[in-house]
Protein backbone atom coordinates (compact mmCIF):
# COMPACT_ATOMS: atom_id res chain seq x y z
CA UNK A 1 0.00 0.00 0.00
CA UNK A 2 1.11 3.56 -0.69
CA UNK A 3 2.56 5.74 2.47
CA UNK A 4 3.17 9.14 0.87
CA UNK A 5 -0.16 9.51 -1.02
CA UNK A 6 -3.51 7.26 -0.60
CA UNK A 7 -7.05 8.03 -1.95
CA UNK A 8 -10.15 6.25 -2.92
CA UNK A 9 -11.99 6.67 -6.33
CA UNK A 10 -15.23 6.68 -4.61
CA UNK A 11 -14.38 10.65 -2.42
CA UNK A 12 -13.79 11.83 -6.06
CA UNK A 13 -16.56 14.63 -6.72
CA UNK A 14 -17.44 14.71 -2.96
CA UNK A 15 -18.79 18.16 -1.62
CA UNK A 16 -16.40 19.24 1.44
CA UNK A 17 -19.09 19.61 3.71
CA UNK A 18 -19.68 15.86 3.34
CA UNK A 19 -19.49 14.14 6.32
CA UNK A 20 -18.16 10.89 4.93
CA UNK A 21 -15.05 9.13 6.12
CA UNK A 22 -12.08 9.15 3.75
CA UNK A 23 -9.16 7.23 5.58
CA UNK A 24 -8.50 3.89 6.32
CA UNK A 25 -10.38 2.02 8.88
CA UNK A 26 -8.09 0.97 11.92
CA UNK A 27 -10.44 0.65 14.99
CA UNK A 28 -13.38 -1.73 15.06
CA UNK A 29 -15.27 0.38 17.47
CA UNK A 30 -15.26 4.50 18.20
CA UNK A 31 -13.81 5.45 21.43
CA UNK A 32 -15.32 8.63 23.76
CA UNK A 33 -13.23 9.55 26.87
CA UNK A 34 -13.25 12.54 28.86
CA UNK A 35 -10.91 14.38 31.31
CA UNK A 36 -13.25 17.02 33.20
CA UNK A 37 -10.96 19.16 35.51
CA UNK A 38 -10.22 22.38 37.41
CA UNK A 39 -7.49 23.32 40.36
CA UNK A 40 -9.19 21.09 43.25
CA UNK A 41 -10.75 18.04 41.96
CA UNK A 42 -11.15 15.36 38.15
CA UNK A 43 -13.33 13.57 36.58
CA UNK A 44 -12.26 11.09 34.25
CA UNK A 45 -15.18 8.65 32.51
CA UNK A 46 -15.69 6.97 29.01
CA UNK A 47 -19.09 8.31 27.86
CA UNK A 48 -21.56 6.68 25.10
CA UNK A 49 -23.75 9.54 24.38
CA UNK A 50 -22.49 12.82 22.84
CA UNK A 51 -24.66 14.95 25.35
CA UNK A 52 -22.71 13.58 28.47
CA UNK A 53 -20.10 15.65 27.15
CA UNK A 54 -21.90 18.31 26.35
CA UNK A 55 -22.74 18.77 30.17
CA UNK A 56 -19.24 19.53 30.67
CA UNK A 57 -18.86 21.91 27.34
CA UNK A 58 -20.76 24.91 28.98
CA UNK A 59 -18.75 24.71 32.90
CA UNK A 60 -16.27 26.74 34.21
CA UNK A 61 -13.94 23.68 34.12
CA UNK A 62 -12.04 22.39 31.56
CA UNK A 63 -12.44 19.53 29.70
CA UNK A 64 -10.44 17.09 27.49
CA UNK A 65 -12.96 15.31 24.83
CA UNK A 66 -10.87 12.31 23.17
CA UNK A 67 -12.70 10.41 20.17
CA UNK A 68 -10.58 7.58 18.96
CA UNK A 69 -11.71 5.52 15.85
CA UNK A 70 -13.83 8.23 13.32
CA UNK A 71 -15.22 5.87 11.17
CA UNK A 72 -18.65 6.58 12.55
CA UNK A 73 -20.32 9.34 10.96
CA UNK A 74 -23.53 8.87 12.86
CA UNK A 75 -21.23 10.40 15.97
CA UNK A 76 -19.39 12.34 13.97
CA UNK A 77 -22.10 14.40 13.27
CA UNK A 78 -23.09 14.96 16.72
CA UNK A 79 -20.02 16.50 17.54
CA UNK A 80 -20.33 18.86 14.90
CA UNK A 81 -23.91 19.64 15.46
CA UNK A 82 -23.47 18.81 19.54
CA UNK A 83 -20.30 21.36 19.89
CA UNK A 84 -21.55 24.12 17.16
CA UNK A 85 -18.20 23.39 14.95
CA UNK A 86 -18.61 24.89 11.37
CA UNK A 87 -19.35 22.69 8.51
CA UNK A 88 -16.09 21.93 6.96
CA UNK A 89 -14.25 21.10 10.01
CA UNK A 90 -15.76 17.48 10.90
CA UNK A 91 -14.98 16.87 6.87
CA UNK A 92 -11.38 18.08 7.57
CA UNK A 93 -11.40 15.49 10.03
CA UNK A 94 -12.67 12.58 8.64
CA UNK A 95 -10.17 12.87 5.55
CA UNK A 96 -7.13 11.17 7.30
CA UNK A 97 -5.15 12.00 4.53
CA UNK A 98 -4.84 15.64 4.54
CA UNK A 99 -1.82 17.64 4.80
CA UNK A 100 -0.84 18.68 8.60
CA UNK A 101 -2.72 22.65 8.53
CA UNK A 102 -3.73 24.63 11.00
CA UNK A 103 -6.69 27.44 10.93
CA UNK A 104 -9.20 29.88 12.99
CA UNK A 105 -12.40 29.10 13.16
CA UNK A 106 -14.85 31.57 14.60
CA UNK A 107 -15.25 29.84 17.56
CA UNK A 108 -12.22 27.44 17.64
CA UNK A 109 -8.89 26.37 16.32
CA UNK A 110 -8.46 23.75 14.26
CA UNK A 111 -4.92 21.82 14.02
CA UNK A 112 -3.94 18.55 12.17
CA UNK A 113 -0.76 16.74 12.03
CA UNK A 114 0.78 13.50 11.67
CA UNK A 115 0.97 11.25 14.92
CA UNK A 116 4.25 8.76 14.33
CA UNK A 117 4.69 5.08 15.75
CA UNK A 118 7.63 2.97 15.31
CA UNK A 119 7.13 -0.61 15.18
CA UNK A 120 10.13 -2.57 16.13
CA UNK A 121 8.18 -5.82 14.78
CA UNK A 122 9.05 -4.71 11.14
CA UNK A 123 11.44 -1.75 11.67
CA UNK A 124 9.39 0.59 10.27
CA UNK A 125 7.32 4.19 11.00
CA UNK A 126 3.82 4.37 10.99
CA UNK A 127 1.45 7.26 11.05
CA UNK A 128 -1.87 8.55 11.59
CA UNK A 129 -3.82 11.48 11.40
CA UNK A 130 -4.28 13.56 14.83
CA UNK A 131 -6.86 16.82 14.94
CA UNK A 132 -6.86 19.14 18.01
CA UNK A 133 -9.74 21.53 18.48
CA UNK A 134 -9.54 24.58 20.99
CA UNK A 135 -12.32 25.76 21.83
CA UNK A 136 -13.00 27.82 25.78
CA UNK A 137 -13.49 25.43 28.10
CA UNK A 138 -12.93 22.45 26.04
CA UNK A 139 -10.51 20.38 23.65
CA UNK A 140 -11.65 18.26 21.71
CA UNK A 141 -8.95 15.56 19.75
CA UNK A 142 -9.41 13.12 17.28
CA UNK A 143 -7.09 10.14 16.79
CA UNK A 144 -8.04 7.21 14.11
CA UNK A 145 -7.43 4.19 16.71
CA UNK A 146 -7.19 3.10 20.23
CA UNK A 147 -3.49 3.84 21.47
CA UNK A 148 -1.39 7.40 21.68
CA UNK A 149 1.66 8.79 23.64
CA UNK A 150 -0.64 10.87 25.89
CA UNK A 151 -0.39 8.84 29.20
CA UNK A 152 1.90 10.90 30.55
CA UNK A 153 -0.04 14.26 30.22
CA UNK A 154 -2.89 11.83 32.01
CA UNK A 155 -0.78 11.23 34.59
CA UNK A 156 0.45 14.80 34.82
CA UNK A 157 -3.41 15.77 35.19
CA UNK A 158 -4.40 12.71 37.68
CA UNK A 159 -1.74 13.81 40.02
CA UNK A 160 -2.71 17.38 40.24
CA UNK A 161 0.31 19.06 38.72
CA UNK A 162 -0.72 22.65 39.49
CA UNK A 163 0.61 24.29 36.05
CA UNK A 164 -1.65 21.60 33.70
CA UNK A 165 -4.70 21.59 36.43
CA UNK A 166 -5.10 25.91 36.78
CA UNK A 167 -4.08 26.33 32.76
CA UNK A 168 -6.56 26.00 30.26
CA UNK A 169 -7.69 24.24 26.90
CA UNK A 170 -5.29 26.02 24.86
CA UNK A 171 -2.18 24.90 27.65
CA UNK A 172 -3.14 21.12 27.28
CA UNK A 173 -3.11 21.00 23.19
CA UNK A 174 0.33 22.61 24.17
CA UNK A 175 1.25 19.92 26.15
CA UNK A 176 -0.17 17.31 23.34
CA UNK A 177 1.99 19.02 20.78
CA UNK A 178 4.70 18.81 22.47
CA UNK A 179 4.65 14.85 23.43
CA UNK A 180 3.91 14.50 19.54
CA UNK A 181 7.14 16.43 18.89
CA UNK A 182 8.90 14.65 21.51
CA UNK A 183 8.00 11.52 19.85
CA UNK A 184 9.05 12.72 16.34
CA UNK A 185 12.59 13.53 17.69
CA UNK A 186 12.85 9.82 20.02
CA UNK A 187 11.88 8.20 16.74
CA UNK A 188 14.28 10.19 14.46
CA UNK A 189 17.19 9.38 16.83
CA UNK A 190 15.94 5.50 16.29
CA UNK A 191 16.34 6.14 13.04
CA UNK A 192 19.61 8.17 13.16
CA UNK A 193 21.84 5.32 15.50
CA UNK A 194 20.78 2.83 12.45
CA UNK A 195 21.86 5.21 9.62
CA UNK A 196 25.30 6.19 11.31
CA UNK A 197 25.87 2.50 12.47
CA UNK A 198 25.89 1.73 8.08
CA UNK A 199 29.45 3.61 8.26
CA UNK A 200 31.13 0.89 9.74
CA UNK A 201 29.82 -1.01 7.18
CA UNK A 202 30.94 0.78 4.54
CA UNK A 203 34.16 0.84 5.99
CA UNK A 204 34.91 -2.80 6.29
CA UNK A 205 33.10 -4.80 3.90
CA UNK A 206 30.19 -2.74 2.04
CA UNK A 207 27.33 -5.51 0.41
CA UNK A 208 24.61 -5.32 -1.11
CA UNK A 209 22.50 -5.76 2.34
CA UNK A 210 24.29 -2.45 3.29
CA UNK A 211 22.87 -0.86 0.07
CA UNK A 212 19.17 -2.08 0.60
CA UNK A 213 19.74 -0.92 4.29
CA UNK A 214 20.78 2.52 2.30
CA UNK A 215 17.53 2.87 0.55
CA UNK A 216 15.18 1.62 2.93
CA UNK A 217 16.27 4.43 5.14
CA UNK A 218 15.74 6.85 2.52
CA UNK A 219 12.33 6.31 2.57
CA UNK A 220 11.68 5.93 5.86
CA UNK A 221 13.55 9.44 6.34
CA UNK A 222 11.47 10.61 2.86
CA UNK A 223 8.50 9.39 4.87
CA UNK A 224 9.27 11.40 8.37
CA UNK A 225 10.07 14.50 6.06
CA UNK A 226 6.57 14.45 4.43
CA UNK A 227 4.81 13.74 7.92
CA UNK A 228 7.00 16.37 10.20
CA UNK A 229 7.83 19.35 7.46
CA UNK A 230 4.45 20.28 7.40
CA UNK A 231 4.02 20.66 11.29
CA UNK A 232 6.74 23.34 11.43
CA UNK A 233 4.63 25.54 9.24
CA UNK A 234 1.66 24.84 11.99
CA UNK A 235 3.85 25.47 15.22
CA UNK A 236 4.69 28.70 13.08
CA UNK A 237 1.60 29.62 12.44
CA UNK A 238 0.16 29.04 15.82
CA UNK A 239 2.14 30.88 17.23
CA UNK A 240 1.77 33.93 14.85
CA UNK A 241 -1.80 33.38 15.65
CA UNK A 242 -3.53 36.56 17.29
CA UNK A 243 -6.67 34.64 19.31
CA UNK A 244 -8.47 35.07 22.36
CA UNK A 245 -8.42 31.23 22.54
CA UNK A 246 -4.66 31.54 22.99
CA UNK A 247 -3.76 32.99 26.21
CA UNK A 248 -0.67 35.39 26.28
CA UNK A 249 1.77 33.53 28.72
CA UNK A 250 1.59 30.64 25.96
CA UNK A 251 4.07 32.30 23.58
CA UNK A 252 6.98 31.20 26.07
CA UNK A 253 5.90 27.74 25.44
CA UNK A 254 4.84 27.81 21.58
CA UNK A 255 8.59 29.40 21.36
CA UNK A 256 9.73 25.87 22.86
CA UNK A 257 7.76 24.06 20.01
CA UNK A 258 9.58 25.83 17.85
CA UNK A 259 12.65 25.00 18.68
CA UNK A 260 11.85 21.32 19.24
CA UNK A 261 10.34 21.04 15.68
CA UNK A 262 13.57 23.03 13.96
CA UNK A 263 15.68 20.82 15.71
CA UNK A 264 13.46 17.31 14.20
CA UNK A 265 13.83 19.21 10.78
CA UNK A 266 17.35 19.92 11.08
CA UNK A 267 17.72 16.66 12.26
CA UNK A 268 16.11 15.26 9.17
CA UNK A 269 17.87 16.70 6.59
CA UNK A 270 21.42 15.95 8.66
CA UNK A 271 20.30 12.46 7.78
CA UNK A 272 19.50 12.39 4.64
CA UNK A 273 22.60 14.36 3.54
CA UNK A 274 24.37 11.30 5.58
CA UNK A 275 22.51 8.87 3.53
CA UNK A 276 23.49 10.45 0.58
CA UNK A 277 26.80 10.45 1.04
CA UNK A 278 26.94 6.82 2.24
CA UNK A 279 25.48 6.23 -0.92
CA UNK A 280 28.42 7.66 -2.81
CA UNK A 281 31.05 6.01 -0.22
CA UNK A 282 29.43 2.53 -0.32
CA UNK A 283 29.50 3.49 -4.69
CA UNK A 284 33.14 4.45 -5.24
CA UNK A 285 34.15 1.25 -2.43
CA UNK A 286 32.57 -1.08 -4.36
CA UNK A 287 34.28 0.72 -7.63
CA UNK A 288 37.70 0.58 -5.81
CA UNK A 289 37.52 -3.20 -5.34
CA UNK A 290 36.60 -3.47 -8.72
CA UNK A 291 39.51 -1.64 -9.98
CA UNK A 292 41.62 -4.00 -7.64
CA UNK A 293 40.24 -6.70 -9.06
CA UNK A 294 40.91 -5.21 -12.44
CA UNK A 295 44.61 -4.15 -11.67
CA UNK A 296 45.61 -8.03 -10.11
CA UNK A 297 44.25 -9.63 -13.45
CA UNK A 298 45.93 -6.93 -15.49
CA UNK A 299 49.23 -7.30 -13.92
CA UNK A 300 48.63 -11.26 -14.06
CA UNK A 301 47.85 -11.15 -17.83
CA UNK A 302 50.85 -8.70 -18.83
CA UNK A 303 53.49 -10.79 -16.77
CA UNK A 304 52.49 -13.96 -18.96
CA UNK A 305 52.01 -12.14 -22.32
CA UNK A 306 55.79 -12.47 -22.90
CA UNK A 307 56.55 -15.94 -20.85
CA UNK A 308 53.45 -17.01 -23.39
CA UNK A 309 55.82 -15.44 -26.60
CA UNK A 310 58.73 -17.43 -25.04
CA UNK A 311 56.34 -20.81 -24.94
CA UNK A 312 55.37 -20.26 -28.28
CA UNK A 313 58.73 -19.80 -30.43
CA UNK A 314 59.76 -23.07 -28.45
CA UNK A 315 56.37 -24.97 -29.25
CA UNK A 316 56.58 -24.41 -33.13
CA UNK A 317 56.98 -27.36 -35.10
CA UNK A 318 59.95 -26.45 -37.35
CA UNK A 319 63.25 -28.29 -37.42
CA UNK A 320 65.92 -25.71 -37.50
CA UNK A 321 65.14 -24.27 -34.41
CA UNK A 322 69.19 -24.16 -32.66
CA UNK A 323 68.44 -24.63 -29.11
CA UNK A 324 66.55 -27.55 -29.38
CA UNK A 325 69.77 -29.20 -29.63
CA UNK A 326 71.04 -27.93 -26.90
CA UNK A 327 71.74 -29.98 -24.05
CA UNK A 328 70.77 -27.23 -21.48
CA UNK A 329 67.94 -25.98 -23.99
CA UNK A 330 65.19 -26.51 -21.67
CA UNK A 331 66.50 -25.26 -18.97
CA UNK A 332 67.77 -22.28 -20.20
CA UNK A 333 64.39 -21.49 -21.63
CA UNK A 334 63.08 -21.52 -17.92
CA UNK A 335 65.80 -19.46 -16.89
CA UNK A 336 64.66 -16.88 -19.62
CA UNK A 337 61.34 -17.66 -18.40
CA UNK A 338 61.60 -17.06 -14.83
CA UNK A 339 64.27 -13.90 -15.18
CA UNK A 340 61.47 -12.30 -17.37
CA UNK A 341 58.78 -12.38 -14.91
CA UNK A 342 60.76 -11.63 -12.07
CA UNK A 343 61.98 -8.34 -13.70
CA UNK A 344 58.48 -7.57 -14.33
CA UNK A 345 57.15 -7.64 -11.33
CA UNK A 346 60.31 -5.92 -9.45
CA UNK A 347 59.25 -3.15 -12.35
CA UNK A 348 55.87 -3.26 -11.13
CA UNK A 349 56.26 -2.88 -7.60
CA UNK A 350 59.22 -0.30 -8.18
CA UNK A 351 56.45 1.69 -10.15
CA UNK A 352 54.21 1.03 -7.40
CA UNK A 353 51.61 -0.63 -9.39
CA UNK A 354 50.49 -2.74 -6.66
Amino acid sequence: MARFIKTKKDTIGLSPYAIHFRGDKKSDFTRLRLINFNSEKLNELEVDQISEVLNYSNSKTTSWFNVDGLHDEKIMQEIASGFKLDSLIIPDVLNTHARSKIHEYDNCIYISLKMLQYRQSDDQISSENFVLIIKENILLSFQEKVGDVFEPIRERLRKSKKRIRNSGSDYLAFAILDIIIDNYIYIISLVGEKIESLDDELIKDPSNKTLEEINKYKGEINFLRKSIKPCREMVLSLAKMDSELLHENLSVHLKELQDNINLANDSLDSYREILSDQLSVFHTSVSNTLNDILKFLTIFSVIFIPLTFIAGIYGTNFDNIPELHYEYGYFIMWGVIIITAISMIFYFKQKKWF
